[in-house]
């Protein structure tokens, strides 16, 4: 189960102020029958495994209070809950003490509490030492406290947006496209930017977050180290980032907006990096005779002469949107080209979405191409009923004729007035015949398709007409 630190909804539990070092008594019910408390361990820290050295403090926002965590134990095989406590104190100001508790912890799991809050909230800019100890459920025997654990808050957020630019994608002109993009993002001046979160999307990722284990033990995810495509670690304290960027979709105006994190994963205003790529798109050329609706038509698949030469093409992806819709990649040859075989199925005209693909995994601009189709409804007439027009009356049968416009039918399905379809098998011309008698005069609609042999559908055709 994966959590963030945005997303992981905070465990119920008392959390209260006290002057000096004593925590309030314990009132759950006795479980404990023997055996005595032991000091927890597996502490953490917003997910993060506690440090203690005072001097390496693990940083973090302590505007919504500090969530801590710990294995309670006991030497009791028979005791199942526990209680555990906390307690963090500004080291500038040991007095300061806050404390927190959570009443029927499992033995072997972690128990997560958290320190300060909304309503005591911890100082920015402090460092603040923390512990944790096992009380028997009654709030009789304690263990000792264990090691104390040290982070700094930080609820500052940088103060400036980050400088970027690009000795190959400069801003202000197009760019060939087909080499990884090099970016360069400076802290601008601000002395405690740890790294650098960037985004195509508009949205920034949420830093950070953990997976967690068994016993509740999380492992923490550094998103610098994790999430490469939205995170990079800047080369020191204040200073840089160096990142090749490949583009995530196909398009020759590219918009990157890059922002600034300090240590606490706090986030400045982005900047917003603008991107010209010359068009790079393929082309796309149908080589075969233009095959009537329903048959397999040949394409050629062409890279555009400056892609190919500065990263040669392997393959192309292919988006058919016809009556059927489907995804197809085709490998290209060594020269870049490659060919398609497809049946165009849609009678309104077919659609192929072409991007290119090269060897270092850069995709090319999509290229559009469209076929108008064919006018493959059958025609439809009538020597009783014309079209349009009046004829015939209550009880009086009429032969209507469906005639192709295209190769290959072998039924039509017809209905009138959009009632339930009758089908009937097309002679050898691919024509067909019916007689249909109206039971009362009035406006009729008489719609039909045909299905060829090749199990493709036309499209229909709407023939109107009036019973005197």
């Amino acid at each position: 189960m994966n959590r963030t630190t945005a997303a992981r909804t905070r465990a119920a539990f008392a959390s209260v102020a006290a002057a000096g070092l004593a925590l309030l008594a314990v009132t759950a019910p006795a479980h404990a029958t023997g055996g005595t408390p032991t000091t927890p361990t597996d502490l953490y820290n917003e997910y993060q495994a506690c440090s203690t050295d005072q001097a390496k403090p693990v940083y973090v926002a302590g505007r919504t209070g500090l969530t801590v965590e710990g294995i309670p134990g006991h030497t009791d095989p028979e005791v199942r809950w526990v209680t555990e406590q906390f307690r963090a104190w500004p080291v500038s100001d040991p007095s300061q003490v806050i404390t927190a508790e959570r009443t029927y912890s499992s033995l072997g799991n972690e128990a997560t509490a958290t320190l300060g809050g909304y309503n005591a909230p911890l100082l920015d800019g402090e460092t603040y030492a923390w512990q944790a100890r096992t009380v028997n459920a009654d709030g009789g025997a304690a263990s000792d406290w264990s090691a104390p654990c040290y982070v700094a808050t930080d609820d500052t957020f940088p103060n400036a947006a980050p400088t970027v630019s690009s000795p190959n994608y400069p801003e202000g002109q197009q760019n060939q496209g087909g080499t990884p993009i090099k970016l360069t993002f400076g802290a601008n001046g601000v002395s405690d930017v740890a790294g650098y979160t960037f985004t195509w999307f508009g949205t920034f990722p949420v830093a950070g977050g953990a997976s967690i284990g068994e016993h509740g033990i999380p492992e923490y995810h550094d998103p610098y180290e994790t999430s490469p495509n939205f995170f990079a670690r800047a080369d020191s304290l204040g200073g840089s980032a160096t990142v090749n960027l490949m583009p995530p979709h196909t398009s020759g105006f590219l918009v990157l907006q890059v922002a600034s994190l300090d240590r606490a994963f706090n986030r400045s205003q982005p900047t917003t990096y603008f991107i010209r790529i010359k068009p790079d798109a393929p082309t796309v050329t149908k080589v075969s005779n233009s095959p009537q609706y329903g048959k397999q038509a040949i394409f050629k698949l062409t890279p555009d002469p400056g892609l190919q030469a500065v990263s040669p093409v392997v393959s192309y992806t292919v988006r058919h949107l016809g009556q059927s819709q489907s995804e197809t990649t085709v490998k290209a040859s060594t020269s870049g080209i490659a060919e398609l075989d497809l049946t165009l199925d849609d009678p309104y005209g077919d659609v192929l979405l072409v991007t290119s693909t090269s060897a270092n995994g850069w995709v090319s601009q999509q290229q559009w191409w469209r076929t108008d189709g064919t006018d493959s409804s059958p025609t439809v007439t009538s020597d009783v009923y014309p079209e349009n027009g009046s004829g015939g009356g209550a009880g009086v049968p009429g032969t209507f004729t469906f005639t192709p416009k295209i190769k290959g039918a072998v039924s039509y399905t017809y209905s009138i007035n959009w009632g339930e379809g009758t089908t009937v098998k097309a002679g050898p011309r691919g024509e067909a015949q019916i007689t249909w008698t109206p039971t009362d005069s009035g406006w009729y609609a008489l719609e039909v398709y045909g299905t060829t042999k090749d199990g493709a559908q036309t499209a229909p055709a709407s023939y109107y007409f009036t019973v005197n």
